[in-house]
This record gives C-alpha cells, sequence and structure tokens, in this order.
C-alpha cells in the first residue's frame, strides 16, 4: 500500500482547493484550446487535470497509486469528462505515451527523481510546450493569524521522518530553477490567483489527515487525539467555529532554455 493510500478520501474534499479563476486565468495566459494537450504528473484524484479539463482538447493523467487514480476516475464520470489515466510513475514513462502542450505537476514534484526530471520532460513536451509546476496553500500572513498555530499542531503529530519530506515539497516549488538545472528546462513566469473561503474548525483539523506524515496509516488509533487537539489550537481564532482563509493558487511556468 503506498503511503497516500489512506488519504484518498479525504484529499480532494479537504486539502486548499484550486478555485475556477486559476484555471482560466492560466488558460488565457497560455492560450489554450480544444488543440492542445495536456498530462498530469501525479495526478492524485485528477484534481489539475479535469480542472483543465475544460479548456483543453485531451487529458491524461499519471500516478502510481491505485486507490487515487479510481477517484480521479470517478470525479471524472461525474463531471462528464474523458480522462485518460496511467497507474506509472511519471519517470517510467515510455515514449509511447506521446507528446503534450501543457505538462502539469502538483504537490508531485518533491516525490520525483530530480536526476530523471530532464528526459522526462524532453520525450513528453512538445516543441513549444510548457510545464507547470501547480500548487494551492494558505498565504503565510496575518490575514492567517491561525496558521502558526495550525502548522505547529501539525508537525507535533507528524511522523517526523514524512514531516520532512514534507518540508522537500515546500523547497522543491521554492527553489524550482535548483531542480531544474540540468534539466534543458528553467523557469519563466509564475501565474498567482489568490482567493478567501470560509471554512470550518473541524475541515481544517480532518485537512491534517490528508498529509502522508499524518494520515490515518501513520496516526492509527491518535486520529480523535489528533483532531480534538487541532480543533482545540485553533478555536481562539475562530468565530462560531469558521475561520477565514486566504488562499493562494500558483503555475510556475517552466520553458525550454
Amino acid at each position: 500500500m503506498g503511503r497516500f493510500a489512506t488519504t484518498v478520501a479525504l484529499y480532494e474534499e479537504l486539502r486548499p482547493p484550486y478555485p475556477p479563476a486559476f484555471f482560466a486565468t492560466v488558460a488565457h495566459e497560455l492560450k489554450l484550446s480544444k488543440q492542445h494537450a495536456l498530462i498530469d504528473l501525479g495526478t492524485g484524484p485528477g484534481l489539475l487535470a479535469l480542472g483543465f479539463g475544460a479548456y483543453v482538447g485531451r487529458i491524461t493523467g499519471v500516478d502510481p497509486e491505485p486507490e487515487m487514480l479510481a477517484a480521479a476516475r470517478a470525479a471524472a464520470a461525474r463531471e462528464g469528462q474523458t480522462l485518460t489515466l496511467t497507474e506509472s510513475r511519471a519517470e517510467d514513462l515510455g515514449c509511447d505515451i506521446g507528446r503534450f502542450d501543457l505538462v502539469t505537476i502538483g504537490r508531485a514534484l518533491h516525490w520525483m527523481d530530480e536526476a530523471a526530471l530532464g528526459p522526462l520532460f524532453q520525450r513528453l513536451v512538445a516543441a513549444d510546450g510548457v510545464v507547470a509546476v501547480c500548487a494551492s496553500f494558505s498565504v503565510r500572513d496575518e490575514r492567517n493569524a491561525w496558521l502558526e498555530a495550525y502548522t505547529t499542531a501539525r508537525r507535533a503529530w507528524s511522523d517526523q521522518r514524512l514531516w520532512l519530506d514534507s518540508r522537500k515539497g515546500e523547497r522543491a516549488h521554492r527553489e524550482l530553477a535548483t531542480v531544474l538545472a540540468g534539466t534543458g528546462f528553467q523557469p519563466a513566469e509564475t501565474i498567482r490567483v489568490e482567493t478567501t473561503q470560509e471554512v470550518s474548525v473541524e475541515r481544517l483539523a480532518r485537512r491534517v489527515l490528508t498529509f502522508s506524515s499524518s494520515s490515518p496509516g501513520a496516526l492509527g488509533d491518535k486520529v480523535d487525539a489528533m483532531l480534538a487537539d487541532v480543533e482545540g489550537r485553533l478555536a481562539p481564532f475562530a468565530r462560531d467555529g469558521i475561520l477565514t482563509e486566504v488562499v493562494v493558487s500558483t503555475a510556475q511556468l517552466a520553458r525550454r532554455d
């Protein structure tokens, strides 16, 4: 069983969302059309792939976790979208999968073998294609005054080895130029879309379960204790159990050198 197997039912519902405005803005900036093809690496439940589905003609999702692919397949059926799914690590994809105008990667870049990214992008990205490394996360400023307490709680309940893996993921996004060194691609512009949502203390506490370092599989019989602790830490920041969350969604673009 993969490390995200026990997060599948929670991931799509509870992670900070990519709002419709994000997909529309990226599609406008890249001039996407039904003539274009997209592949989403580490697709999980298909959030990026299906979000861009209205703007491209063909979408493919790749993930090594069968349960995630099942969730993506169900989401595509609910939305009436055609989504081709492949169970594989991105690095193991062969040339026969074809080339794509847009290659998207969400919260999966740090799980990939950096030494394999150059050959992978060279065989996947069409001549004028683009790689978009995407993320959606709570803004780290005074508008999310609860975030420091939340992050402290998450770390306290996390498997520390897996917690360090999650920090590696954040560094990969921050230091994209370093990750791309030697791949034949370099960072270009970054597209940012900021949105605000109301979220309950209960949902934010349950979001902790969507991370591999604090998944139900990692926590075992400590899930209820974790939820109670996180809710208690967040309660002083809430009004009637509700918090305001400012979310920024980004697409860091990379193009051929």
